[in-house]
């Protein structure tokens, strides 16, 4: 294309327009819903006069029909930001001198103070002396892609950013992966700058060593590189800062690289789209219809009753689907199933006539996969117009974002996990080998003192256990309904001495309390451990105050941890008067093994104890908490219609008469334990280590009154041994024993009628006595 334009048919008809500005202004004011983020604009010089459409009015705070009627070419700087002033000025002074095209990203300031960044893209007009005589072009709002250019920066390695740092006068660089990688080099950390250079395009600058780099400051540049691995040309962008080593020193240049190709695609697109509209304006819908085209962004258009009316190549490119097989059909046949219950407000407000700007849902390809996509959705002249943009990569690295802070919280679990259990079993394996030591030296006069060391050794790490299952919602959980005032009404006094005499204890029942379906003994402890840290947090005394009510629940609220079901619930609130709680301790409140207490003071399973506890019995949590006025922690339990049941009544231990136990254990230390408890209490015992074990010998048994069993055996697990048995013995009584089962998290769903469960590790005498109970009834 050269410099100097003959006049052509284009030219006059546009020299007519100018010639009556009621047909510009309408001209430029043709609605086109896709294409409205931009506005147009032509700068007459010899007149000095700027014509620009409605919305480069809006932009620059205008009025739209004088703009469109012409106005004095300075109101074309008059609402640019100051510190940007002079770099537009100095662009346009070019293009009046002899550049070609004008390109510039600039601030603009409006009355009201609110700032906005926007792309001017224009080009210059010659007469045949070489005379500017105009600029046609268009304005565009770039706010949000300058606001994601921010956000990027920060991501830099997750967003395919090379860093690098060089100094003046030195052959090598200090490079990062990602810089080889963009350059096709080999992974490395110190790079040559010969070698960095030679894949740099022969016609572009150096990418370091160029003499303008050899100034203190911000620098910018773009350029082509031909890639060492493949020989591919490619789009760099280079930004950094020169920063001066001291003195008379040389420069240190600190900066980053990454790829601009497709970028500078869309630049050198939109540069022949604004020439196109500057050329001929009365085509100006023909030149959109190629954006239609080329955009790798979904564009459709809906009728009112919201069935596909038209959509670009961009749906077969980038979802495979052919334009006959989307016309016609519905958004939502299109959308993954699972994504439409998210975006079902954005669908209602669609039926009433409102835009739905900027919503997120996967859209599925006809190969059967899926593609993360962005819309926004606008209502214009009866029709709804949409924009869809494809942000997978960006899901997938969010994604992988929360897959390394979830193992960042599996390392801190399993770390503290590891000193807790090596405290414990210090106390356990040290008592245990005194004992041994003494024995062995024939004293034996103080052994149970040792004795009671690796027990309680033993039972913290019990307990630790249970609180392990509770955090993860894998314990077993014996489910029943439970009146929430009558619980708390009974371990009252058992608070108010665990508080102390400093704090208070207040409380609020709803008479009206519905039952909740729940394990209540661990409701009780989960209760007590909120209250044990609210005291805690109240080392001054203070008020705690326990409340109860009803309330129905709809939505998800800000306060509120793990996922909410809708329905009734029953709030139980624990709130005290404490220290309070800042946003960055907040957050990890019910993270695993996070606590502010001193060490030794707390293993940092409270919460999420309780978290579990109440996510496994299928309600949620909320906290709300403040510095300096306190905690609010409140429990949703789901409301039950079932009756409430009376404890059974725990009948004396006695000894057996010879009855027959099958005993299935795959542990051979613990299976011999409980064939020596049930032998010491006169029990007849057969044992087996599997249940394919146990099937065998039973086929020679003509008596048995009772199975103990584990759950979780090699091959058959004990629930499924239990099914096979009772068909041969069908009112048999079985008693499971679990550490472990995620199958037997709720008991009422896991055992049949004469079944009960033991949770190890338990003690001797509770085994006695359930064994007794169950072969009692």
């Amino acid at each position: 294309m050269t410099a100097v334009e003959k006049p052509d048919p284009a030219d006059r008809r546009q020299s007519a327009l100018r010639a009556d500005p009621a047909a510009m202004q309408a001209r430029l004011r043709r609605p086109h819903a896709l294409m409205d983020a931009a506005g147009a604009w032509e700068w007459d010089v010899a007149a000095g006069r700027l014509t620009a459409d409605a919305r480069f009015a809006g932009l620059c705070g205008l009025d739209p029909v004088a703009a469109a009627g012409g106005l004095p070419t300075e109101t074309f700087f008059t609402a640019i930001d100051p510190q940007d002033l002079m770099r537009v000025r100095l662009a346009i002074a070019g293009a009046l001198n002899g550049v070609e095209v004008f390109s510039r990203d600039y601030r603009l300031t409006r009355d009201d103070g609110t700032q906005l960044w926007v792309a001017a893209r224009a080009r210059t007009y010659f007469d045949e002396a070489g005379n500017a005589v105009r600029i046609a072009g268009v304005l565009s709002d770039v706010t949000d892609q300058k606001r994601v250019q921010e956000q990027l920066r920060i991501a830099q390695s997750a967003g395919g950013i090379g860093t690098f740092e060089y100094s003046t006068g030195f052959g090598t660089a200090d490079v990062t992966e990602q810089f080889c990688i963009l350059l096709g080099l080999q992974p490395a950390e110190v790079l040559p700058v010969r070698t960095i250079n030679s894949v740099v395009h022969p016609d572009d600058p150096p990418l370091l060593g160029h003499p303008g780099d050899q100034t203190p400051g911000p620098t910018a540049r773009e350029l082509r590189i031909r890639r060492a691995d493949t020989g591919e040309e490619r789009w760099l962008a280079r930004r950094g800062e020169n920063r001066q080593e001291g003195g008379a020193g040389g420069v240190r240049f600190i900066g980053v690289i990454y790829d601009v190709t497709e970028a500078k695609i869309a630049e050198q697109q939109l540069l022949e789209l604004s020439e196109a509209l500057a050329q001929r304006v009365e085509v100006k819908t023909q030149e959109r219809d190629r954006v239609w085209n080329l955009t790798h962004d979904l564009f459709a258009i809906f009728a009112p009753d919201g069935l596909y009316q038209a959509v670009n190549p961009a749906w077969k490119t980038l979802l495979g689907y052919a334009e006959r097989e989307v016309i016609g059909g519905q958004f939502d046949t299109f959308v993954v199933r699972e994504d439409l219950a998210g975006i079902a407000s954005q669908l209602r407000a669609l039926a009433t006539g409102a835009s739905a700007p900027d919503f997120d849902c996967r859209m599925k390809t006809k190969d059967g996969a899926f593609k993360w996509i962005n819309w926004t959705v606008i209502f214009n002249d009866g029709f709804y117009y949409a924009t869809g943009r494809d942000i997978t990569v960006r899901r997938q690295l969010e994604e992988q974002l929360r897959q390394s802070q979830k193992m960042e919280a599996i390392g801190q679990l399993t770390g503290g996990l590891a000193h807790d259990f090596n405290n414990m079993l210090t106390g356990v394996i040290g008592g245990i080998d005194i004992v041994k030591r003494r024995i062995s030296q024939g004293r034996i006069d103080d052994l149970g003192r040792f004795m009671d060391t690796a027990m309680s050794s033993a039972q913290r790490a019990a307990a630790l256990t249970q609180r392990l299952l509770a955090f993860a919602r894998r314990q077993s959980l014996d489910s029943h309904a439970v009146m929430v005032n009558e619980l708390l009404g009974s371990i009252e006094e058992l608070l108010r001495r665990t508080l102390g005499e400093q704090v208070r204890l207040k409380t609020a029942f709803d008479a009206g309390a519905w039952p909740v379906l729940a394990d209540a003994n661990q409701l009780e402890s989960a209760i007590l451990n909120l209250a044990i840290n609210s005291r805690d947090a109240m080392e001054n005394g203070g008020m705690l105050t326990i409340t109860t009510r009803n309330v129905t629940v709809a939505t998800q609220t800000a306060n509120t941890v793990g996922e909410v079901v809708p329905g009734d619930y029953v709030e139980i609130g624990i709130e005290d008067t404490g220290t309070g709680m800042p946003p960055e301790v907040l957050a990890k409140a019910f993270d695993p093994f996070y606590t502010t207490k001193p060490i030794g003071q707390g293993t940092g399973l409270g919460l999420s104890m309780v978290y579990g506890f109440v996510q496994q019995s299928k309600g949620h949590v909320s906290i709300d908490s403040r510095v300096g006025a306190g905690t609010r922690i409140s429990i949703y339990l789901p409301r039950t219609t079932d009756q409430t049941e009376d404890e059974p009544i725990v009948q004396e231990q006695a000894r057996g008469a010879g009855e027959a136990v099958l005993v299935v254990e795959d542990d051979p230390e613990v299976r011999v334990l409980v064939i020596e408890v049930l032998r010491e209490l006169g029990y007849s015992t057969i044992e087996a280590d599997s249940a394919s074990n146990a099937l065998h010998l039973l086929q020679s048994v003509d008596t048995l009154d009772l199975m103990v069993s584990d759950v979780g055996l090699p091959g058959m697990n004990g629930r499924q041994l239990a099914e096979i048995v009772r068909e041969s013995h069908p009112d048999l009584p079985i008693l499971f024993m679990t550490g472990y089962a995620p199958d037997a998290k709720v008991r009422g769903e896991f055992l049949a009628p004469g079944m009960q469960m033991i949770e190890k590790p338990f003690l001797v005498d509770a085994l006695a006595a359930r064994i007794r109970e169950m072969l009692t009834r």
